[in-house]
């Protein structure tokens, strides 16, 4: 699995925000620090599948290094934001869940089939570990 670098940036009078250097424009933000990562490992991944879909090339990661040279990154907080699996394409399953467990991940996700694959690709490198 890829991980992109994901800058953390917190203004005193404002929310923690999330830019990605290497997809300029994506960017998102959060009230606290795990919503703002929450908020940007989706931000990112909508902005990576919708790159995909426009056949546009997805770049690969950039170096820390690199990409903290540049004096408009210092004031960031590095954090590694894993990108989506486009590796094969998707296909449709039918499950059967529990409906409260149903309406909690309604509740807590507004995409189903993501939200469902994120907890999966969690509890797998989880286990690898």
């Amino acid at each position: 699995m890829r991980h992109y670098i994901g800058l953390i940036h917190k203004e005193a009078d404002s929310d923690f925000g999330i830019s990605f250097p290497d997809f300029p424009g994506c960017v998102s933000a959060g009230s606290t620090l795990d919503e703002a990562l929450a908020m940007g490992r989706e931000a990112l991944a909508g902005h990576i599948e919708a790159m995909a879909e426009a056949d546009e090339p997805i770049p690969e990661p950039s170096d820390v290094d690199a990409v903290m040279e540049d004096p408009e990154n210092r004031d960031g907080v590095v954090v590694l934001v894993p990108a989506p699996d486009l590796s094969g394409k998707a296909v449709r399953v039918n499950v059967t869940l529990p409906e409260g467990l149903l309406q909690r991940i309604d509740e807590a996700a507004p995409n189903r089939s993501r939200f469902l694959a994120e907890a999966a690709e969690k509890l797998l490198e989880r286990k690898r570990a």
